[in-house]
């Protein structure tokens, strides 16, 4: 996504210099969201781009893994050979986090790319009984698919509650519901001692028979390739981008899932893994290039936004939260409908929303502008947050 988006973004601001688009898969670029809902389900194909490549005058690549970079010669280093470069943009992405122990274990699964898609749609189109091993976005979002292909689902997360990492308890224990609503079995505070083909055997002893197990433990950003490059990583193996996108590198740049960027709205670094970064940056890198070394470069300082569809709700996210800032409830999360607004001081810096697109759409345009709000007015759920305004 990330690395398409730069080369049309490019040709759409006036980049009129050759570009070269490198990626390790076989197929046609394509979109990832999908993966976890109509491809997975049998309903469609594949999530290929609509984009004519040739007439934007791309050069696509595919097939292409590249193994290293060696920024003095201004060559990467692939299994094709080496390609030169003027300017360089990372846009590797994100790889899945893999259960320890798993490797080569049958009928255990990563869902990230489209061949993962393809592996897993046969599971559920037989129905088998599916452990799925972490109860986090990805994790609810194949519960989901598996449920509605009408296959036996239990969840497993070594937290004590759904999203852990991403949520408050109190915003994510009702969640929790969602589970058992559907039909699936979800098992928090649970950890994963090993797993065997056919099963998946927990700390406590538990065993669990498994027709398939399904790993949504995480990802991390892929940059393994970038060792000895001399690129700037930060602890968490993101490239270390600047407020303009740049690397550590002269003339190298990074977007998407494997890239942090400072956020002067938040005051600290970003790591983003969610489709509307891997949109928004190349948009800003391609004004950056453009401009370039001379002019006036955009900094890149988005308001973070992502989505998902699980268990019949369509959860929406914009900004950023940290621990201490206000949660303020709009609603009643037992109801089909409400959302959350996180407060700092009294500004707006987050709002997540269940089922009501009005409150998102509302309040990512108010944590754009820095808006202010009433906290009275705001935490009443049929007053409209724009006109919660302070």
């Amino acid at each position: 996504m990330a690395g398409v988006q730069t080369a049309v973004a490019l040709r759409e601001q006036g980049w009129t210099g050759p570009v070269t688009l490198l990626g390790a898969e076989p197929h046609q670029p394509y979109d990832r969201p999908p993966l976890s809902k109509a491809v997975l389900l049998g309903k469609a194909e594949d999530s290929a781009f609509d984009i004519d490549f040739e007439a934007l005058a791309v050069e696509l690549r595919l097939g292409v893994e590249v193994t290293g970079l060696r920024p003095a010669e201004h060559e990467l280093d692939t299994e094709a050979g080496p390609v030169p470069y003027d300017v360089l943009v990372l846009a590797t992405g994100a790889e899945p986090v893999a259960l320890p122990g798993s490797a080569g274990v049958p009928g255990v699964h990563l869902l990230r790319t489209l061949d993962d898609a393809a592996r897993l749609a046969p599971v559920l189109a037989e129905g088998r009984e599916i452990v799925v091993v972490g109860a986090g976005w990805i994790g609810a979002e194949f519960a989901t698919a598996a449920r509605a292909a009408g296959c036996a689902v239990t969840v497993v997360e070594a937290a004590d509650r759904p999203l852990a990492g991403a949520l408050p308890a109190e915003v994510a224990a009702p969640m929790a519901r969602w589970y058992e609503e559907s039909g699936a079995r979800l098992i928090t505070g649970a950890r994963v001692e090993r797993v065997e083909e056919g099963a998946v055997l927990l700390a406590d002893g538990t065993r669990l028979p498994a027709g398939a197990v399904v790993v949504g433990i995480g990802a991390r950003p892929a940059t393994g390739w970038l060792a000895g490059s001399g690129i700037a990583l930060g602890p968490d193996g993101s490239v270390t981008a600047d407020a303009h996108l740049a690397t550590s590198l002269p003339g190298v740049y990074a977007v998407g899932d494997c890239a942090s960027f400072p956020s002067a709205r938040y005051g600290e670094r970003l790591l983003v893994h969610h489709w509307d970064n891997a949109l928004q940056g190349p948009r800003t890198l391609a004004a950056v290039l453009l401009a370039g070394p001379d002019g006036e470069a955009p900094a890149y300082d988005p308001v973070p936004y992502f989505w998902s569809e699980q268990f019949g709700r369509f959860v929406q996210y914009a900004g950023h939260h940290a621990e201490g800032d206000e949660l303020l409830w709009r609603g009643d999360p037992a109801e089909p409908t409400w959302s959350v607004c996180w407060l700092r001081g009294d500004v707006l810096v987050a709002v997540l929303a269940v089922g009501r697109p009005r409150d998102l759409a509302q309040g990512r345009k108010l944590i754009e502008a820095g808006a202010r709000l009433d906290p009275a007015r705001a935490a009443d759920p049929a007053v409209a947050l724009k006109s919660a305004t302070a």
